[in-house]
């Protein structure tokens, strides 16, 4: 396996001019004055505001699984039975992503980046409206948390696509050596999606608790819609991409892109699944970890949320920096420093809020969140995107990537599971998210290095396969 990129002196081929001989490509040529000009900037305020829904709806849904649910949806009991329902409530949508990966992969490699992008973003929207509207376990009984765990299906299925599409699209409207700068913005929306379900959260926790559970929780629910108006009229004004558009008309595209991407490209979907298992980590720190906080640090809930949301919306201004620093040193380097540098910051991270001292969980949560963890946020939409060939991009990062997430999904249950009674009850959680780490920390050792290479040159094993086989 490559472990490095090779060099390309002159950088991206000239337009028209000749694929390096080094490199059998698939790539179509370009038809002069037929496709649409690179628009980057639309392209990353599209995807970073698809992003902010999709993570507006996740810390919305985390938030309210780890304070509310349980008692909402589940029956009174046996309060820890109801929070681990409530948990797998939320990891189950994770089930659901690696299905709406390869269904909407499929028609993006087919169809269109940005026609599927609009379907995913209506359905994430639709699905968490139809949450905040849902009647509760004393209400309906059992029906209750059926419908609760169906609209985390739907919210799922919708999701499985929307950050391989997002990075893909955006990835393809970039200038050559910028693509990681323009496609971090895929994950700034990550941390403007925390920033604003906690702005909408804060104050919903901070009513008498019977508000909260009558109406309260429903609030940021209902929110949702504007986001998503937004996002939806900003992508109806986006181009498709260059790529696509030339692949559409030299009839480059393939009829099952998962059948291709297996065939020629499934080493880069397994490096991909194991990069992105490290997503748990995010998942321990926001969902895990606010539980963790409140129920056993005896930290106010609203406080940990403010936490949460300052050093997760400080990482807004990193992950750009950082994503900038990956054009210029490389993918790779940027992720084993995050990965490595994750794993001791978890252990710091729980041991912080162990104390109660809230300027230690802050600066724990600072140096975990906004300094390492923004590394690997930063970075991988542009590199998993680039692991593929575009015939096969929106399928093969998808469906890796999603695969990943299924372990991240169900990280906080996991965590409930492992955790132990006493002061130190945490640290089986943290042994778990660094086991995970691990693995990530291999699949990117042994991923080829792809930010110098140039676009039509990406997914080097796909192009070699069919150039062989002419």
């Amino acid at each position: 396996m490559s472990t490095a990129a090779r060099p390309h002196p002159a950088g991206p081929s000239a337009p028209g001019a000749p694929a390096p001989s080094h490199v059998a490509t698939d790539a179509p040529r370009k038809t002069p004055g037929k496709t649409p000009g690179k628009t980057p900037g639309k392209a990353a305020l599209a995807s970073f505001l698809g992003s902010t829904l999709e993570y507006y709806d996740f810390f919305i849904y985390g938030t309210a699984a780890a304070l509310v649910f349980p008692a909402l949806f589940f029956p009174a009991d046996n309060p820890t039975v109801g929070l681990i329902a409530a948990f797998a409530t939320f990891g189950v949508a994770y089930v659901a992503r690696p299905l709406g990966g390869m269904v909407m992969g499929h028609f993006g490699d087919r169809l269109g980046r940005r026609n599927v992008l609009l379907v995913t973003l209506s359905l994430m929207g639709l699905a968490s409206l139809g949450i905040g509207f849902l009647p509760t376990y004393d209400s309906v009984g059992l029906l209750a948390p059926v419908l609760l765990t169906l609209g985390r299906l739907l919210q799922g299925f919708s999701a499985g696509a929307e950050s391989a599409g997002a990075s893909t699209l955006t990835l393809e409207h970039s200038p050559e050596g910028r693509r990681g700068f323009f496609t971090s913005f895929v994950m700034t929306g990550y941390a403007s999606g925390m920033v604003l379900a906690t702005i909408v959260f804060v104050p919903i926790t901070s009513l008498p608790k019977a508000d909260l559970m009558a109406w309260g929780w429903r609030v940021p629910f209902w929110c949702s819609i504007v986001v998503l108006a937004i996002a939806y009229w900003v992508r109806t004004h986006l181009e498709e991409t260059p790529v696509f558009e030339e692949a559409r008309e030299s009839d480059t595209r393939r009829k099952l892109p998962l059948g291709q991407v297996l065939r020629f490209q499934a080493a880069d979907v397994v490096r991909v699944l194991f990069m992105s298992i490290f997503s748990v980590m995010q998942t321990i720190f926001t969902v895990f970890g606010l539980s963790y906080a409140t129920a056993h640090g005896g930290l106010d809930r609203g406080a940990i949320l403010t936490i949460n949301a300052v050093t997760i919306g400080l990482s807004m201004a990193v992950m750009p920096a950082v994503a900038a620093l990956s054009d210029r040193i490389g993918r790779r380097p940027v992720l084993l420093v995050s990965m490595v540098g994750c794993i001791a910051a978890l252990f710091g991270y729980f041991w912080a809020l162990g104390t109660g001292n809230l300027v230690l969980v802050f600066v724990a949560s600072f140096l975990f969140m906004t300094v390492l963890y923004s590394g690997f946020n930063g970075a991988w939409p542009s590199f998993f995107a680039e692991l593929f060939a575009a015939p096969v991009r929106y399928t093969g990062m998808a469906l890796g990537n999603q695969l990943g997430l299924l372990v991240a999904g169900f990280g906080p249950m996991i965590g409930g599971l492992l955790m132990t009674s006493g002061p130190t009850g945490w640290i089986p959680v943290a042994v778990f998210g660094s086991v995970c780490a691990l693995a990530a920390i291999i699949a990117v050792a042994t991923s080829r290095e792809t930010a110098r290479t140039p676009i039509d040159e990406l997914g080097e094993p796909y192009l070699k396969a069919v150039a062989a086989k002419r």
